[in-house]
């Protein structure tokens, strides 16, 4: 089966990054596949304040860290890369996305938290799952997974900064 449209939510984590190689494996040689990166944005203000300026940076800082992850991916091989910053809470930003660019498939990572950890830290993967007319692929991480992502991404900071 091949994937014209790939949307994977990134939230800025090792985690949801874990669905990247996996998503470009999909892709294949296609050259008419196309990788989106989609970060839902939120500001949290006080109220009284004007919110515009928090919510201006949030956008900003998003779009910041997608263009990064797509010159990453670019330079990886991963020739068609979009970027997408909704501003607004994960799931249904994810669910709208997905409708509107018509993605042949939704690609996230999860913890796959249950009971009370899941109860309280909330599960947008869930919701997704739940809420999506497009197909939704979850890569499970589990503990040593994410060790061996956190140790190839400090290799890489590391790298970036002796250039």
């Amino acid at each position: 089966m091949t994937f014209k449209k790939i949307l994977v939510p990134l939230d800025g984590s090792l985690l949801a990054e874990a669905a990247l190689p996996k998503a470009a494996e999909l892709m294949g040689t296609s050259a008419e596949a196309t990788l989106v990166l989609l970060r839902a944005a939120e500001a949290t203000t006080v109220p009284g304040v004007d919110p515009i300026e928090a919510q201006v940076s949030v956008v900003r800082e998003a779009e910041d860290y997608l263009e990064a992850v797509a010159v990453r991916l670019r330079g990886l091989g991963v020739p068609r890369v979009r970027t997408s910053v909704w501003y607004g809470a994960a799931a249904p930003s994810i669910l709208e996305a997905a409708r509107l660019a018509k993605a042949d498939l939704i690609m996230m990572s999860t913890h796959g938290r249950s009971g009370l950890s899941r109860l309280v830290l909330g599960s947008v993967a869930e919701s997704v799952l739940r809420g999506a007319r497009t197909p939704v692929f979850l890569i499970r991480v589990d503990d040593a997974s994410m060790q061996e992502l956190a140790t190839r991404a400090g290799a890489r900071e590391q790298e970036a900064a002796n250039v």
